[in-house]
């Protein structure tokens, strides 16, 4: 009778050690700094709910939105530290940690959204993220930011001598501050979280965001006129440290994998979806809406391209000018 007290006792405690390792779930926390009302969160937490049901609740992503995890930039300090587990965020934002990722913000470098797509699906994102995974982060799908435009308080931007003396906020990125500069106006590097009051108390005259943001930001009750310089494609890259991925089996990273691409295309989709709805709704909030000559732009930005040539090497700006014909 003892003795098969103490087989079972085995077997039970065997049972106990393997259960949880069965049962094991990884938890992956995502940030971004947008609105929980803007197509990033509506999309991730799509991505969200359809990742645990795959892996059978293997993997949990929980989604943090308006900055609830920190700024871009503590984000991805931290996926290089391996203490922050990933982020949706802007792809001109990994400037701080790889100078290559500002190419895709070169000015009117897209003349479509499909061309950045092309680009960033095909060769170019593959280069860039293979620099990304010598930091330690693992880039899981290419989503989008869309074309900015710029807002101000003080009269229409139709021409680049327009910009000339406003203040304008930027994302902290160099090469961003320099086309500002370039373009007349004073870059001011600001925290997205801290945007709207500045704008509000006059900190800046104005900013440059695509319509989603200015609108789900409210920014049309601290700014007068929109003009449509439509100067810049963002990118925004779903990704997560390389700690937290090796938790994940490799059946489960490819169904990870795949969600992100599914859900890649329907916020793109969304995003182009609703530009013209977000446009409109600016305009029912009182923005003042103009056109811009965006030939005049171009030709001012040429001296942005020349000087940033050996930064992003010949190769890697051949790529650009390929996928933007």
């Amino acid at each position: 009778m003892r003795r098969f007290s103490v087989v079972a006792m085995l077997v039970l405690w065997g049972c106990l050690v393997s259960f949880p390792a069965a049962q094991a779930q990884t938890v992956i926390k995502i940030g971004h700094v947008l609105n929980a009302d803007h197509v990033w969160h509506t999309c991730l937490t799509g991505f969200a709910d359809e990742v645990g049901k795959a892996t059978q609740g293997r993997v949990a992503v929980r989604i943090y939105p308006g900055s609830q995890l920190g700024n871009e930039k503590d984000m991805i300090e931290g996926m290089t530290l391996q203490t922050a587990d990933g982020g949706l965020i802007g792809g001109g934002s990994f400037q701080s940690i790889e100078p290559k990722f500002g190419i895709e913000a070169l000015p009117y470098a897209w003349p479509t959204h499909e061309a950045a797509y092309r680009a960033l699906d095909g060769e170019l994102g593959a280069l860039l993220l293979k620099a990304l995974a010598n930091k330690g982060i693992v880039g899981l799908a290419w989503w989008e930011n869309g074309f900015r435009h710029i807002t101000n308080n003080k009269r229409p931007i139709v021409k680049p001598e327009d910009l000339k003396g406003l203040k304008i906020r930027v994302t902290p990125d160099k090469m961003r501050l320099d086309t500002f500069k370039t373009l007349g106006a004073s870059p001011v590097p600001i925290n997205f979280g801290e945007l709207y009051t500045a704008l509000q108390q006059g900190v800046v005259d104005g900013q440059e965001n695509p319509f989603a943001i200015i609108y789900s930001s409210a920014f049309y009750e601290v700014q007068k006129y929109l003009s449509l310089s439509g100067h810049i494609w963002g990118s925004a890259l779903l990704c997560v440290n390389a700690s937290v991925w090796k938790k994940v089996s490799p059946e489960d990273q490819a169904t990870v994998m795949k969600l992100a691409a599914k859900w890649r295309d329907e916020e793109r989709r969304l995003t182009v979806a609703q530009e013209n709805d977000f446009l409109e709704k600016l305009k029912q909030k009182g923005m003042q809406v103009n056109e811009t000559d965006k030939a005049a732009f171009k030709n001012a930005v040429k001296s942005v391209w020349a000087e940033y040539e050996g930064v992003f090497g010949k190769d890697l700006m051949n790529l650009v000018e390929r996928y933007g014909k």
